[in-house]
Protein backbone atom coordinates (compact mmCIF):
# COMPACT_ATOMS: atom_id res chain seq x y z
CA UNK A 1 0.00 0.00 0.00
CA UNK A 2 1.01 3.09 -0.97
CA UNK A 3 0.72 6.70 0.80
CA UNK A 4 -2.77 7.75 2.07
CA UNK A 5 -3.29 11.65 1.48
CA UNK A 6 -6.59 12.94 2.79
CA UNK A 7 -7.81 16.76 2.84
CA UNK A 8 -8.83 18.08 6.07
CA UNK A 9 -9.42 21.47 7.73
CA UNK A 10 -7.16 22.62 10.60
CA UNK A 11 -8.45 25.50 12.45
CA UNK A 12 -7.28 27.74 16.08
CA UNK A 13 -9.49 26.53 19.08
CA UNK A 14 -11.42 29.86 18.68
CA UNK A 15 -11.39 28.93 15.31
CA UNK A 16 -11.48 31.86 13.56
CA UNK A 17 -8.03 31.05 11.51
CA UNK A 18 -8.59 27.84 9.06
CA UNK A 19 -7.32 26.60 6.09
CA UNK A 20 -7.91 23.29 4.09
CA UNK A 21 -4.73 21.51 4.08
CA UNK A 22 -3.09 18.16 2.22
CA UNK A 23 -2.52 15.61 5.58
CA UNK A 24 -0.58 12.20 4.91
CA UNK A 25 -2.21 9.32 7.28
CA UNK A 26 0.25 8.09 9.47
CA UNK A 27 -0.90 5.41 11.16
CA UNK A 28 2.18 4.92 13.28
CA UNK A 29 2.05 8.52 14.91
CA UNK A 30 -0.09 8.85 17.69
CA UNK A 31 -0.79 12.94 17.52
CA UNK A 32 -1.12 14.64 14.51
CA UNK A 33 1.90 16.63 13.64
CA UNK A 34 1.89 20.48 12.25
CA UNK A 35 4.51 22.20 10.57
CA UNK A 36 5.56 25.11 12.65
CA UNK A 37 5.17 27.84 10.18
CA UNK A 38 1.70 26.00 9.86
CA UNK A 39 0.79 26.36 13.37
CA UNK A 40 1.88 30.05 13.92
CA UNK A 41 -0.19 31.06 10.58
CA UNK A 42 -3.12 29.47 12.43
CA UNK A 43 -2.28 30.94 15.77
CA UNK A 44 -2.17 27.45 17.55
CA UNK A 45 0.01 28.18 20.78
CA UNK A 46 1.66 25.69 22.55
CA UNK A 47 1.29 24.76 25.85
CA UNK A 48 3.89 22.24 26.79
CA UNK A 49 6.89 20.71 25.23
CA UNK A 50 7.79 17.08 25.31
CA UNK A 51 10.25 14.28 24.57
CA UNK A 52 8.33 11.90 21.57
CA UNK A 53 9.70 9.03 19.53
CA UNK A 54 10.69 9.28 15.99
CA UNK A 55 12.32 6.82 13.58
CA UNK A 56 15.26 8.61 13.95
CA UNK A 57 15.14 8.85 17.80
CA UNK A 58 13.55 10.96 20.68
CA UNK A 59 12.89 14.74 19.96
CA UNK A 60 12.04 17.52 21.70
CA UNK A 61 8.32 19.12 20.00
CA UNK A 62 6.39 21.62 21.30
CA UNK A 63 2.50 20.27 22.03
CA UNK A 64 -0.53 22.27 21.09
CA UNK A 65 -3.95 21.38 20.25
CA UNK A 66 -6.52 22.29 17.23
CA UNK A 67 -9.34 21.88 15.96
CA UNK A 68 -9.95 19.39 13.34
CA UNK A 69 -12.61 18.36 10.29
CA UNK A 70 -12.14 15.76 8.12
CA UNK A 71 -15.23 13.56 6.19
CA UNK A 72 -17.50 15.96 7.56
CA UNK A 73 -16.85 15.48 11.28
CA UNK A 74 -14.70 17.67 13.58
CA UNK A 75 -13.11 17.62 17.21
CA UNK A 76 -10.37 19.13 19.13
CA UNK A 77 -6.98 17.47 19.57
CA UNK A 78 -4.01 17.60 20.75
CA UNK A 79 -1.45 18.02 18.12
CA UNK A 80 2.58 18.44 17.88
CA UNK A 81 4.43 21.51 16.51
CA UNK A 82 7.68 20.39 14.60
CA UNK A 83 10.65 22.41 13.10
CA UNK A 84 11.21 19.85 11.44
CA UNK A 85 8.46 18.68 9.91
CA UNK A 86 7.25 19.64 6.77
CA UNK A 87 3.91 18.23 6.61
CA UNK A 88 0.93 17.94 8.45
CA UNK A 89 0.94 14.03 9.34
CA UNK A 90 -2.14 12.84 10.64
CA UNK A 91 -2.19 10.76 13.40
CA UNK A 92 -4.28 7.52 14.64
CA UNK A 93 -5.91 9.76 17.50
CA UNK A 94 -7.53 12.17 14.74
CA UNK A 95 -8.28 9.42 12.68
CA UNK A 96 -9.74 6.47 15.02
CA UNK A 97 -12.17 9.07 17.47
CA UNK A 98 -13.70 10.57 14.09
CA UNK A 99 -14.49 6.96 12.88
CA UNK A 100 -12.06 6.16 10.58
CA UNK A 101 -9.48 3.94 9.23
CA UNK A 102 -7.67 3.08 5.79
CA UNK A 103 -8.72 0.69 3.74
CA UNK A 104 -5.54 -1.57 2.60
CA UNK A 105 -6.79 -2.41 -0.51
CA UNK A 106 -7.33 0.84 -1.71
CA UNK A 107 -5.37 3.15 0.76
CA UNK A 108 -8.47 5.53 0.96
CA UNK A 109 -10.51 6.41 4.37
CA UNK A 110 -13.31 4.56 4.99
CA UNK A 111 -15.83 5.10 8.38
CA UNK A 112 -15.85 2.25 11.19
CA UNK A 113 -17.72 1.70 14.01
CA UNK A 114 -16.76 3.75 16.92
CA UNK A 115 -15.88 1.35 19.98
CA UNK A 116 -16.94 1.42 23.48
CA UNK A 117 -15.64 -1.12 25.99
CA UNK A 118 -18.92 -2.78 27.67
CA UNK A 119 -17.74 -5.53 30.86
CA UNK A 120 -21.07 -7.21 31.09
CA UNK A 121 -21.74 -8.88 34.42
CA UNK A 122 -21.71 -12.88 34.25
Amino acid sequence: MGHSWVEIELADMGRKKHLRVKALVDMGATLTVLPKRLAEELEIEPVSTEQVMTGAGPVRVERGRAWIKLGGKEEAFPVWISSFVDKVLLGVVVLESLGFEVDPTTGTLREKPLLMYSQEAH
